[in-house]
């Protein structure tokens, strides 16, 4: 089973390429500081990949490992 990341945007989107912009949106993140947890499945980290610079991303210990 794929791990679960914690997903933060850090950066704000004034001034990037729409294609970035449609990126963080689709991860589901709103705001600087707004974070989302997300499996990290192949796409997902391809949508992660492509935004780095705008987010932060750290693994999730699982609770009831």
């Amino acid at each position: 089973m794929p791990a679960r990341i914690k997903i933060t945007q850090i950066r704000s989107l004034i001034g990037r390429e729409q294609s970035q912009r449609v990126t963080v949106r689709s991860l589901g993140l709103r705001r600087i500081g707004h974070s989302v947890e997300k499996l990290a499945t192949a796409p997902v980290l391809g949508m992660v990949r492509k935004v780095t610079h705008l987010v932060e991303v750290e693994v999730v210990e699982d609770a009831d490992a």
